[in-house]
């Protein structure tokens, strides 16, 4: 029998996801140590970030990537294994791209703004909304004048987005608990799509150059 999602599941799998990302998981790097690794290539702060982003895209569908979030699938909440294997490996890019723009990933504020890109191009209508422009780089200050009750809202609208998304695409019927190697994510883990959340959070948290 499936579990069916809720808006408050997938908000409470989201700040799973981005606890696991932010600290760190045996076997697999936080954020801010994929972060630290990419911003040692050569090349400006906007190419180190896109190389994140296409090596996010070709390695994170692998076995090899899917093994090592074997022991990441222990989770409180009752969400379908491959829907939170997506969230963390998209969300560890995000939180990975805003600590290359020096942002502080233990913020609730930028932890809203990670949740927000996840969106992909909707981010730009859910930022819009409380006054935040993708294509311009958000400073520390506009981070600091987001109130409590703006970060209630986008997160609010991230988890019905994501909430439609998801039924969209079915995958509220893999309830079952499924087994994670052997590729499971190949349904729901979308290149283009997780191509287009890297492009979000760069154009947001990073200065064009």
């Amino acid at each position: 029998m499936s579990e069916s999602l809720t808006e408050g599941k997938i908000m409470q799998a989201l700040d799973w996801a981005y606890a696991k990302a932010v600290d760190g998981v045996p076997g697999l790097d936080s954020a801010e140590e994929l972060a630290l690794d990419y911003m040692k290539e050569e090349g400006s702060l906007t190419e180190q970030v896109n190389s994140l982003i296409r090596w996010q895209n070709t390695k994170a569908g692998t076995s090899g990537f899917l093994t090592g979030l074997g022991g990441l699938i222990t989770m409180p909440i009752t969400i379908p294994a491959n829907i939170t294997s997506v969230m963390y490996v998209q969300i560890r890019m995000i939180a990975a791209i805003a600590r290359m723009g020096g942002h502080e990933l233990k913020n609730d504020k930028v932890k809203s703004l990670v949740f927000a890109c996840l969106t992909g191009n909707a981010a730009k209508d859910i930022l819009k909304d409380v006054g935040i422009v993708v294509g311009r780089k958000i400073t520390e200050n506009a981070i600091k004048r987001i109130s409590g009750e703006t970060v209630k809202a986008i997160n609010q609208k991230v988890g019905f987005r994501l909430l439609t998304k998801f039924g969209e695409k079915g995958a509220i019927n893999l309830g079952k608990a499924v087994p994670l190697i052997g590729g499971i994510i190949g349904a729901t883990f979308d290149s283009v799509a997780t191509n287009t959340i890297g492009n979000i959070a760069r154009d947001t948290f990073i200065t064009k150059e």
